[in-house]
Order: C-alpha cells, then sequence, then structure tokens
C-alpha cells in the first residue's frame, strides 16, 4: 500500500477539494433555497457546481497515471493489471447501483419481511466495511485474517438471505442505471486501458477523435423518428439513445426521458480523463517544477479559452457533456492542479490543505457515506400525529437549523453540517492509518 508520504499531496488536497464540493452540492437543507453558484445551470451554461465532476473524472486520469505508470511497461504485470482495472471498475460501478437502490432496494412486500431485509442490509454492509478495515498493513496479523475471513462469510451470507428476499420483493424494474459512480467506473476503465496500451500521441488522438465525434453526433446526425438534430433536453440524439437502450424506466426520475450521466454523453467524459493523464504523466516528468507548474496554468489557459470558442456553436453544457464544456472545464482542473502543486508540492504550504488532504485518501468512502446518510435520513421516519410523519433529516433541519437562520443560510448550514459528519468519520480513518481503497 502507498504511503501518505509517498503520495503527490497535491492531488490528494485537490480531490478532497472536489469531494467535499460533491457533498456540499447535493446536501442543502432545502433544495428551495440554494446560493446560486451552488446551484447547477439549468441547461446551457456553467456555475461552479457545474465543475464539480469534471474535475473529479480529471483527477481519475491523473491517479491513473500516478497508479499505472510505473507498471504499464512490465509486461509479466499486464494481466494482472488488467485484472485490478476490470476489479475496480465493477465494483465502483455495483456501488452506483448499490446507492440508487438504497436502502430500501425497491421492496414491496410484508412490513415484517421489510424488517428483515434492513437487518440483513445492516449487516451485508457493516461486514464488508470492517472487512475493508482490517484489510490494512497494521492488520495482518493471523487473528486478523481470521476475522476477515468470517466478515467474508457474513458478508456473503446476509447478500444471499437478500437475494433470497429479493427474488419475490424487490421490484428492480425502475432502478436507475446511469449514475456518478457508473460513469466514473466506465471512464476509470476506458481511460487505464487506454493508457497502458496505446501511445501518448493515441491517447491525445483519441481524446480529439471523442471530441469531434460527439460534436458531429450532436449536431449533424438526425434523431431516429424524424427529428432533426438539435440540443434539447428530450429531443436530442443522447436522450434518445438513453430510452431506446435503458428506457425510461431505468433514467433519472426527474426527467424520466433522459439522463444527465446517460450513454452517448459518456464518451466525452472519457475525454476529460485522458486529459487528466496527460497531465499526470506530465506532472511524473522529470523536469523541473517550476515548468510543471507553467505548463499546467498554460495549457489550463488555452483550453479555457479553447472552450469558450467552441461554445460559439456547441454550447458548453454539463447536462450532456458537449465537447466545448469538456475543454472548458478540464481546462479549469488544470490551472486549479497546478496551483495546488506549486503552493503544497513545490512551495511546502501544506497546512491550510490538511482537512482537504483527509478527504482525498478516503475519497470513495467519504462520497458513498455521505450518500448512504442522507439517504438513511430520509428514510427513518415516524408518525408525528394522524396527518403528518417526520424524517430524521426534516427532524435535525426544523430543530438545529431554521429557528436559527435566514432560509438560505439554514439550508446552507446543513450542508455544512453533513460535510463535517462526513469529515469527523474521514478523520477517524486517517487517525487510525486505514484507508479504504478498491
Amino acid at each position: 500500500m502507498e504511503t501518505i508520504n509517498t503520495r503527490l499531496l497535491s492531488l490528494d488536497v485537490f480531490r478532497g477539494m472536489t469531494i467535499a464540493g460533491m457533498i456540499l452540492v447535493n446536501n442543502p437543507g432545502d433544495w428551495g433555497n440554494i446560493y446560486p453558484p451552488l446551484k447547477h445551470a439549468v441547461w446551457h451554461g456553467c456555475t461552479p457546481t457545474d465543475w464539480i465532476f469534471p474535475f473529479f473524472l480529471f483527477i481519475v486520469g491523473v491517479s491513473i497515471s500516478m497508479a499505472l505508470g510505473r507498471r504499464k511497461d512490465n509486461v509479466d504485470a499486464g494481466s494482472s493489471i488488467h485484472r485490478k482495472i476490470a476489479y475496480r471498475t465493477a465494483v465502483i460501478f455495483g456501488l452506483g447501483l448499490f446507492l440508487a437502490a438504497f436502502p430500501k432496494f425497491k421492496f414491496e412486500g410484508a412490513e415484517g419481511l421489510l424488517r428483515v431485509h434492513y437487518v440483513l442490509l445492516g449487516i451485508a454492509t457493516t461486514a464488508v466495511f470492517m472487512r475493508e478495515v482490517l484489510n490494512q498493513r497494521q492488520f495482518e496479523h493471523a487473528r486478523h485474517r481470521n476475522i476477515r475471513k468470517w466478515l467474508g462469510f457474513a458478508a456473503l451470507g446476509a447478500a444471499l438471505g437478500m437475494f433470497i428476499i429479493g427474488l419475490g420483493h424487490y421490484q428492480l424494474g425502475t432502478l436507475r442505471i446511469p449514475g456518478v459512480l457508473q460513469r466514473i467506473a466506465v471512464v476509470y476503465g476506458i481511460a487505464s486501458l487506454l493508457f497502458i496500451h496505446f501511445s501518448p500521441r493515441a491517447q491525445t488522438s483519441a481524446a480529439a477523435i471523442l471530441l469531434l465525434g460527439y460534436w458531429v453526433l450532436m449536431t449533424l446526425v438526425p434523431v431516429p423518428g424524424g427529428v432533426t438534430p438539435n440540443l434539447e433536453p428530450e429531443t436530442n440524439l443522447g436522450s434518445w439513445l438513453d430510452r431506446t437502450v435503458l428506457g425510461t424506466n431505468h433514467l433519472w426520475s426527474q426527467s424520466k426521458t433522459w439522463d444527465p450521466e446517460g450513454i452517448l454523453s459518456t464518451l466525452p467524459a472519457i475525454a476529460t480523463a485522458l486529459i487528466g493523464v496527460r497531465s499526470g504523466v506530465w506532472l511524473r516528468s522529470p523536469r523541473k517544477s517550476d515548468k510543471k507548474v507553467l505548463g499546467l496554468l498554460v495549457s489550463g489557459i488555452v483550453l479555457v479559452l479553447a472552450g469558450q470558442v467552441w461554445n460559439l456553436v456547441f454550447p458548453i453544457n454539463k447536462s450532456i457533456w458537449t465537447s466545448s464544456f469538456v475543454l472548458y472545464t478540464a481546462g479549469l482542473a488544470q490551472i486549479f492542479l497546478g496551483l495546488c502543486y506549486w503552493l503544497i508540492d513545490v512551495q511546502g504550504w501544506k497546512k491550510w490543505g490538511k482537512p482537504f488532504g483527509i478527504f482525498g485518501v478516503n475519497a470513495l468512502f467519504a462520497f458513498v457515506l455521505s450518500g448512504i446518510l442522507a439517504k438513511l435520513m430520509s428514510a427513518i421516519k415516524w408518525q408525528v400525529d394522524a396527518e403528518n410523519v417526520q424524517t430524521v433529516r426534516g427532524w435535525l433541519y426544523q430543530t438545529l437549523f431554521t429557528p436559527y437562520f435566514e432560509p438560505i443560510n439554514a439550508s446552507l448550514a446543513f450542508a455544512l453540517f453533513h460535510i463535517a459528519f462526513i469529515f469527523l468519520c474521514a478523520w477517524v480513518l486517517y487517525r487510525n492509518k486505514i484507508f479504504i481503497k478498491v
């Protein structure tokens, strides 16, 4: 396992900033009271909130070059690298589906059996988590290995029980298939293979082909059914493909007719990661630090300007991940990473970034825990009176925040409270040198 001291600290900090941003914008107290920068653009256009997901995919690309760079030329390790990529892709995709189903798994049936489902779900998730906690260098004793074995049996047994229940009671016909983690998984898998098997020039060419090809598909190819090429939410080629392949029941519930993490828009998202790959290779090169920083800043400015120019004919749009959006946000990501690298790894100003670094070394854990916590707070409820039901989330918001803040600040304070709780959990892991990886 790679130790903290050998990591690129600026990358951990940048990753942690991005995860904290994800948690912040996903968990307001009241969706009707949000500061404008914390909202997504309605359609065309871009807000700081729209930077967050492409920043993370860019970081995925940088991490690929860091993690796989030393082994890509090792012929003997080829098959093991492929297994690792396939395993990580499957686990991250599976976690995305798990979060989409959590906690009820679309259960329909007797209340008593639902309670059994919850017990089994609790056993499975706790066992998996504790097994990963014990999968650390400091827990290599025979006793710990034996505990890990029994935790594995417990997780498998609980999962088998859930499967048996699910045969008759999980109605997954409306489960959303695309999602944030699902896109991260697909992008990671494809970008990793491109990095391992193709030259730097071929990787750059692949990114260009993906961006130009997507532009052509979205603006020149007629949509089946006699619809002219367009970039409207429900009638563009990407939304048609999502409905055709996945069906409306498996798309984003707020639209039903298109998905912001759809199939076709994943193609330019791969280009976002490939720009991150090339940036990571640049940072791993033997060049002087000042030259690395300058290269990232200049490249970032060029990409931002190129994105703005392309915006004139192919509008910047996160929901359909336009090619101009890729260039614009990847350029911003290069600038942010360049500044973090200069401040932390070159100048040695590390203290300000430590809280973000704590998030960054357990980023997947923080994101998944945030999703689980948010859903649990809404799922746990009780009857207040004959007409009203209260949730944990509603009780916390109405008790701790709305009495003391203006509505928009109460909403922000709740999101910050959510971040603080996740940070506390991440800090406990960091303090004990526990790094959850897949």
